[in-house]
């Protein structure tokens, strides 16, 4: 058993809370040491809440104990602590994508699983996203407890989001964020892409509707980090394909056609030159280099715009058929509507 690391903090329960559920999803990854302070502080920070909460941690295919000590942990709570269990380690993104899935309250908030998000923090967060008619709360680390070498390249990749997606945060990677169910139900995550959920959740609301909320962040004090500067060639990557899919999802015809209507016409304007050459001059073109600049530039033009066609037909087809997961998980059975909450202390005595 592990003491939490961290000192109590009084809960934090705004005056009024408008009705609402509330479903916590924490993916967890080889961090056998963290999950009963977890779980501890998260009762202690929501014991006094007002309205039905749950707890849905997911394992996402861990090599220590942490599946033993979820379920033991699970069975100390009640049913309120569900635990979803990935068959392999999918990744964050598809460990956080399952959780969002099986949870069944109005509201969702999700955090890490290593004890440097603060629970004490969702209430105040809940209770903006209800008053202010929001879609998320983002978590904004302003006093961010980690090393030089994550904090760099991560304050580089926020501006650099910022500016191509257009959803202006000052800190994309904090886990800990509160969404309406309803919104976040309505993105799909693949690849590593929940640090770019503010900017799909922008695909599906304005971005009037996603604001940020200054978060407790500490110390790493158990297990080791599953992220490092390894990663910056994959948010790239990421941060390409989500510009792409912000503005040319439903029209990635106009990407591929502008591009190759472009290289067409540059390959045409040269073929045209040369034509000219021979033609009126009579000068040998045969063996020019810029013959075959034209040429290939010609062909690559006519295969971008047939890029184009065929790309318009996936996004068809993408639209009208889906329900396709980035996981695979073990077969559970689903909670009814009314059970498995941890309801406030009133409705207990009252139950």
């Amino acid at each position: 058993m592990n003491p939490s690391p961290l000192p109590p903090a009084e809960p934090q329960i705004p005056a009024s809370l408008p009705r609402h559920t509330l479903s916590i999803v924490v993916p967890m990854y080889n961090e056998a040491e963290n999950v009963e302070p977890l779980v501890e502080r998260i009762r202690l920070a929501l014991g006094p809440y007002p309205w039905p909460w749950e707890l849905v941690l997911v394992d996402d295919g861990s090599s220590d104990a942490t599946p033993s000590e979820l379920a033991r942990c699970a069975a100390l709570e009640g049913p309120h602590v569900r635990i979803i269990r990935l068959r392999r380690n999918f990744k964050q993104t598809a460990a956080m994508q399952a959780g969002i899935d099986a949870a069944r309250g109005s509201v969702i908030a999700t955090m890490d699983g290593d004890l440097q998000n603060d629970p004490i923090d969702i209430p105040r967060m809940v209770g903006r996203l209800l008053d202010e008619e929001l879609d998320l709360v983002a978590g904004w680390r302003k006093d961010r407890q980690d090393n030089w070498l994550r904090k760099i390249p991560s304050r580089i990749a926020n501006r650099l989001i910022a500016r191509m997606t257009g959803v202006q945060l000052r800190d994309y990677g904090c886990s800990l964020k509160v969404f309406r169910a309803s919104a976040i139900k309505r993105v799909r995550l693949y690849g590593e892409m929940h640090r770019f959920i503010p900017a799909w959740l922008a695909t599906v609301t304005t971005p009037r509707r996603i604001a940020q909320e200054v978060v407790t962040h500490h110390p790493r004090v158990f297990g080791q980090s599953k992220y490092g500067i390894s990663r910056t060639s994959r948010v790239v990557l990421d941060l390409i394909f989500v510009y792409f899919f912000m503005r040319f999802r439903t029209r990635p015809g106009h990407f591929f056609g502008t591009i190759g209507i472009m290289l067409g016409a540059l390959g045409g304007l040269i073929l045209a030159y040369l034509a000219g050459i021979k033609i009126f001059l009579g000068e040998s073109i045969g063996t020019r280099p810029l013959l075959f600049g034209g040429f290939f530039l010609f062909i690559a033009g006519v295969q971008m715009v047939t890029s184009g066609v065929l790309a318009e037909l996936l996004a068809r087809v993408y639209y009208e058929f889906g329900g396709t997961h980035a996981y695979l998980a073990e077969e559970a059975p689903t909670p009814g509507e009314n059970d498995c909450w941890r309801l406030p202390a009133s409705c207990d005595e009252n139950a």
